[in-house]
């Protein structure tokens, strides 16, 4: 009976063990992942992604082009057409700006070069969704005026086309090279009657993309015919090859390409596809595919959001594109030919976007591919002397803000990942943090960039402090003790831009709040952003700037006025801020972390109300079913991460910020084969709130999850509950990200008082920072004076100012007030664009000139609207000189006046024109930044009063790129001078 009993007891104990760590499985996939891929989503709206055939970070992007220009044609397909140019092989996801669509191939029954846009016979062809098919790495659509059917498939470096026509009489295949782009060179060769090669150099947002090609075909063509070349361009253009094909058989068109030369568009043909068949080939592209895609596979009931993840987790990997030969050759950005194999070689890294979630994500499923691409960024500074910011085939674009490479590398480099000369990084990454550019020089003397020295002040202080933070992680890990001191004070420079009266981050214009102040107001302090969607961004001190704010309950009140702010914006339009809510902006990046800083108030129930919120309205089973631009991947991390139950708010800290999972079960297949599995118990579409967590079978109360849980392997195991709970919200669990050592106090700012004043100006100085002490020196010589009541400045002088909190000291900030003459006013009887009021009423006779860089804030703006200004000297005076400066930079909208009129009056009733005619300007196209000043200087007789009238462009004319939009002009106005 002892021994029955015993046998019992464990038995039972057993049975009650199980209950209690229940045996966490693989999630099992029901049916192949690629099925769940749907290449048509981000192909509508503004997602600017494209269907076409292309391999998991591959060179080659085989695909339709259904658009030649606009925003809406970054990627060359938009789902809303219906026409068909051609397929070419270079595509750009996600992307806010356009370029590639090389090498254009087009089969038709007609010997035409013309491809139809102007409406005359062409090459293109009308087309129906109803039979069109694309998935990973296959496209299919038939041509509906040709009745021709096209099928594309992929290697890395190289592709394949297949033709069924109709008939085997009339095969044409058109190849043209002028297709999009600005074409510099270009030329065609034929090599036999099966055989083409040559190149395309061209000028879009890369401006000398240069790009080679091989082509192989399966029948023999005659009657080749090349357009004429241009003036000044080698070989032909355009080409139309007749197909020899009696039997009707399909035309195979093999195409390989590469950035070095012909013979490496050969080699990569020959080693990718070589002798395979279509099938063969797409066989092989769908199985790697496939094999990608099981980086993490999903058991869940939701088919659409099963679709949503797995197409963004496609996205995810559409870039960066690999742009290296099969024999380690590639184009550095020296343009010089380079050769390796210790790592693959890559370009398009939309860093701005991409390091806040895509990279990330590299470093749990990707950590191979994170070490190329960091040996990838340290190639590129050797080659152009600077890592990317956003670079695009050789070139560096310029585009975009902040040197993000830093992060990146620092993220990757604290996980473990250091593949590369870890040393050569962290002399690369404080090499793009201090040079003197982007208004670099401005932020190392001052601790922050001044509105009136460089554009997008805000965005570039706030995301150079992140960066910054970085790489003084780097350096503590790596043990230099100064280097960790300079960039931790460096982070905390966010401080200078807070605006402790309105909770906001706010420009600095001549250590002034930028005014009048319009949180909703988009203009040139921010990148695509207003300052409700920068004002959040602290993610490396997220401690801090709660007590910026004044502690948890100010900052959970900020969200909540975020979040449910009216949703529209003010100033200028921005096509970038889309999928609102409130004022949080889903489409663009800088709102990305936003949702999960409600963890680090003790609030992560709000979390998981918002992510399920974005995750469920902002993400669609559509062609429009991305909110904004895809970003060559960021878009989709965000809903890969946020979806699967966390997120990383701050690349660099090894944390994810848990939110809510969306699906019942997803595992994780890691590189080093172990697997991490997310279990949501009870999930639907109420249950979206976290009820209890166990972390390999053990109670887990953090809401966060550090970097080495899940790359250990494991389990995180959800009980999903319809209410909020608990859970989470003590203040040991919060997640902290903080900066603790080396702290640094805030520069003063001048929070009353006029820069340009009359008689005289009373100046009041505050800081951010309640507990620091101010001192100011008016002029250049004495001492500086501790600050405790305001003071009276009445002449043009100089003022400096700084803070102090025990033995800390901020930086000197310099302001240069100005006396303007006490008799002479203005009156405006226009109005000027407030993004653009260069300091107000008074701007235009301040005495302060403005710069060859409309976006400082020293230009007075007019948008579609004409200048008619009134100067009242005070009294009778003599004059000798009238002048008033004007700005054009065209590619800025932004022109000359077509008429300039001086009218003088002594009364202000009777204004005469003393040149009896206006001074009439022709608009002539340019891209050159001018300044001109419009003089008069023939006058005769005493004045009190003068009239400045400016004639505005108007619509944009006919060759402008904003024209086609119905695009209206800008004048830009400053300095009224009177001699």
């Amino acid at each position: 009976m002892k021994l029955q009993f015993f046998s019992f007891f464990i038995v039972a104990f057993v049975i009650i063990s199980c209950d209690l760590h229940p045996e966490i499985l693989n999630a099992k996939s029901d049916t192949s992942l690629i099925s769940y891929v749907n290449t048509f989503i981000g192909t509508g709206g503004h997602g600017h992604t494209y269907p076409g055939a292309t391999m998991p970070f591959g060179m080659m992007q085989l695909s339709p082009d259904t658009r030649l220009e606009g925003w809406d044609g970054c990627s060359g397909y938009h789902y809303s057409d219906a026409e068909i140019y051609g397929f070419s092989h270079t595509h750009l996801s996600g992307t806010g700006i356009s370029d590639y669509g090389d090498i254009l191939l087009m089969p038709t029954n007609k010997q035409v070069f013309n491809n139809g846009a102007d409406g005359n016979e062409g090459y293109k062809s009308r087309f129906s969704h109803d039979k069109e098919v694309a998935e990973p790495g296959f496209y299919k659509v038939h041509l509906d005026d040709t009745n021709i059917d096209v099928e594309l498939t992929v290697s890395k470096r190289s592709g394949m086309h297949r033709y069924n026509f109709p008939f085997s009489e009339n095969q044409f295949v058109i190849l043209d090279l002028v297709h999009r782009d600005k074409v510099l060179a270009a030329k065609i060769e034929r090599i036999s009657d099966t055989e083409l090669a040559g190149f395309r150099f061209s000028e879009a947002w890369a401006k000398d993309q240069r790009l080679f090609f091989s082509i192989k075909t399966s029948h023999p063509f005659i009657d080749v015919l090349q357009s004429a070349p241009k003036e000044g361009m080698p070989g032909g253009q355009k080409i139309a090859l007749k197909f020899i094909n009696p039997n009707n058989e399909p035309i195979i068109i093999k195409i390989g390409i590469s950035a070095v030369d012909i013979e490496g568009a050969k080699k990569n043909l020959e080693q990718e596809i070589g002798a395979k068949s279509f099938d063969e080939t797409k066989k092989e592209a769908q199985e790697t595919w496939e094999k990608q895609l099981n980086k993490i596979v999903l058991e869940d009931k939701n088919k659409d959001n099963k679709v949503n993840f797995y197409t963004s987790l496609y996205h995810t990997m559409n870039a960066p594109n690999l742009y290296q030969d099969v024999d380690g050759r590639y184009r550095g950005m020296d343009f010089k030919v380079h050769e390796t194999t210790d790592f693959e070689y890559y370009t398009v890294f939309s860093l701005w976007d991409t390091y806040r979630a895509a990279h990330p994500l590299y470093t749990i499923i990707e950590q191979e591919k994170t070490n190329d691409f960091i040996n990838t960024f340290l190639a590129k500074y050797d080659e152009g002397g600077i890592m990317p910011i956003w670079d695009l085939s050789a070139n560096y674009t310029g585009c975009m803000i902040g040197y993000h490479a830093v992060s990146v590398i620092a993220d990757a480099y604290l996980k473990g990942l250091r593949k590369y000369d870890i040393e050569k990084a962290f002399i690369a990454m404080k090499h793009s943090a201090t040079r003197d550019k982007l208004g670099l020089d401005f932020y190392k003397k001052m601790q922050f960039i001044p509105v009136e020295n460089e554009s997008e002040s805000v965005s570039k202080t706030l995301e150079y402090a992140y960066d910054d933070w970085a790489i003084a992680q780097m350096a503590k890990s790596l043990g230099k003790e100064d280097d960790y001191k300079t960039y931790s004070e460096r982070a905390q420079y966010y401080k200078n831009v807070f605006d402790p009266s309105t909770q906001f981050m706010r420009g600095r214009f001549r250590n002034k709040w930028f005014a009048p102040f319009d949180p909703y107001e988009v203009n040139f302090n921010y990148t695509e952003a207003n300052s409700w969607q920068y004002s959040f961004y602290v993610p490396q001190d997220i401690s801090g700037f709660i007590k910026l704010m004044g502690g948890k309950e100010q900052l959970e009140h900020q969200l909540d006025k975020l979040f449910t702010a009216t949703n529209k914006t003010s100033g200028s339009h921005q096509v970038d801020i889309t999928g609102l809510i409130g004022q949080y902006a889903h489409g663009n990046e800088p709102s990305h972390h936003i949702a999960y800083l409600y963890n680090f108030v003790n609030k992560p129930f709000k979390t998981q109300e918002k992510i399920r919120q974005i995750l469920t309205e902002l993400y669609t089973n559509t062609p429009d079913g991305i909110s904004g631009n895809e970003d060559c991947g960021q878009m989709s991390a965000w809903y890969v991460f946020s979806s699967l139950g966390f997120y990383p708010v701050t690349p660099g800290s090894n944390k994810y910020i848990i939110g809510s999972p969306l699906f019942n079960k997803a595992t994780i297949n890691l590189e080093n084969g172990k697997s991490f599995i997310v279990q949501a118990n009870n999930q639907s579409q109420e249950n979206k709130y976290i009820e209890s967590v166990k972390l390999n079978g053990e109670n887990y109360e953090y809401s966060f999850i550090n970097h080495q849980d899940i790359v250990n392997g494991g389990s995180l195991v959800f009980e999903m509950t319809n209410k909020p709970s608990n859970w989470g919200t003590a203040d040991k669990n919060i997640p902290k990200i903080s900066i603790e050592e080396h702290l640094i106090v805030a520069a003063p700012f001048i929070a009353k008082g006029e820069i340009a004043f009359r008689e005289s100006t009373e100046v009041t100085l505050e800081n951010a920072d309640k507990e620091a002490a101010i001192f100011y020196r008016i002029g250049y010589n004495g001492g500086f004076k501790k600050f405790v009541k305001p003071f009276i400045i009445d002449k043009q002088i100089h003022l400096s100012v700084y803070s102090q909190k025990n033995e800390t000291k901020s930086a000197i900030i310099t302001t240069d007030f100005y006396k303007i003459d006490p008799n002479r006013t203005i009156s405006l009887k226009t109005k000027y664009a407030n993004q653009y009021n260069a300091g107000g009423k008074n701007a235009l006779i301040d005495g302060i000139v403005g710069s060859a860089d409309f976006r400082t804030g020293t230009w007075q703006g007019y948008s579609d609207t004409d200048l008619e200004a009134i100067v009242d000297l005070g009294s009778l005076k003599s004059l000798n000189e009238v002048s008033v400066g004007f700005l054009q930079d065209q590619r800025s909208w932004i022109f000359y006046p077509t008429e300039v009129l001086f009218l003088f009056s002594k009364d202000l009733k009777t204004f005469v024109n003393l040149e009896k005619e206006s001074k009439k300007y022709t608009i002539i196209e340019s891209d050159k930044v001018e300044i001109r000043n419009v003089k008069f200087n023939k006058i005769n007789g005493t004045f009190r009063y003068i009239k400045i009238i400016a004639k505005n462009v108007g619509k944009l004319p006919e060759w402008h790129l904003g024209a086609k939009d119905e695009g209206r002009s800008w004048l830009f106005v400053d300095e009224i001078q009177v001699k």
